[in-house]
């Protein structure tokens, strides 16, 4: 159940880009109360300062730590639940169910919504922090954020970029939905010099994360497999015919830490990080 909950997550946050929509408030009349309803960007907001102004976020955003979470919804948003926390500002997902008509309804109550665009290269990640800033009130924190952010990244793309091409597969969950490298997870790898199995893939979804096959797997021979679903280790060695694949013969399946593959906050830096590392291990 698990494994399905995290392939939807993914697929819902990842998918369907739209125009975004800024939200200018003056300097004196930042928002706060604060509704987020997205783990991305309720992690944004903490990082650029911001914290003290969300009175409530949805049921995914666990991180940091102290975000006050609750049960409303990210995916299915419901604007009686959400417009009863009296917000000033509601963070909305574009691919959430209904979101035109929700973000409508909220304004109609007179309730400001940032519609949130699901970024496909790191930049829209960075725009979307510093959008957030300008919104809240924190402008110069949220340009320091991106600052260090950039330098953090552009060291672990020096240390782990590969000076010959690696072939790599990152899998969504257990049935082998990947991410191409025209999606944001997959533009991670791509700065470190590596060929993504899914690439031969990416006519079979439009929205660049195709279902694989064992067979197409087991062909393609990838070096390394990242596993974001949750997935052991040894099941994968176990399935049939896997146990020819480069990354399983010489045990170059890594298990990706929890929520980072399918976040563009600022644990964007950890993930890079963490591709890097494993990246310039494999001789």
């Amino acid at each position: 159940m698990r494994k399905i909950v995290i392939r939807s997550i993914v697929l819902a946050l990842f998918v369907i880009p739209t125009s975004g929509v800024p939200i200018a408030f003056s300097a004196n009349s930042s928002p706060q109360r604060i509704v987020s309803l997205s783990p991305s960007a309720t992690e944004d907001l903490f990082a650029l300062g911001a914290g003290k102004q969300v009175i409530a976020v949805d049921s995914l955003s666990n991180y940091p730590t102290r975000v006050p979470i609750s049960d409303l919804d990210a995916f299915s948003p419901n604007v009686e639940a959400i417009a009863s926390r009296k917000p000033d500002l509601v963070i909305l997902q574009s691919s959430a169910t209904k979101a035109q008509s929700v973000k409508q309804a909220l304004e109609k109550l007179h309730i400001p919504v940032y519609f949130e665009v699901t970024p496909d290269t790191v930049d829209g990640a960075y725009a979307e922090i510093l959008a957030l800033g300008n919104a809240t009130g924190h402008s110069a924190q949220s340009n320091r954020l991106v600052t260090a952010m950039k330098a953090s990244i552009a060291k672990a793309i020096a240390v782990g970029r590969r000076s010959f091409p690696l072939t790599i597969f990152h899998e969504v969950d257990n049935t082998l939905y990947s991410a191409t490298s025209k999606t944001f997870i997959g533009r991670v790898y791509s700065d470190f010099n590596t060929i993504n199995i899914a690439d031969a893939a990416d006519t079979a979804d439009s929205y660049g994360y195709p279902q694989l096959t064992s067979e197409y797997v087991i062909k393609a021979n990838p070096a390394v497999i990242f596993l974001s679903d949750g997935e052991k280790v040894k099941n994968v060695a176990s399935r049939a015919g896997w146990n020819t694949v480069a990354a399983v013969a010489n045990r170059h399946v890594v298990v990706l830490p929890d929520d980072i593959p399918s976040r563009w906050g600022p644990r964007l830096v950890n993930f890079y990080q963490f591709v890097s590392t494993h990246v310039k291990a494999i001789k």
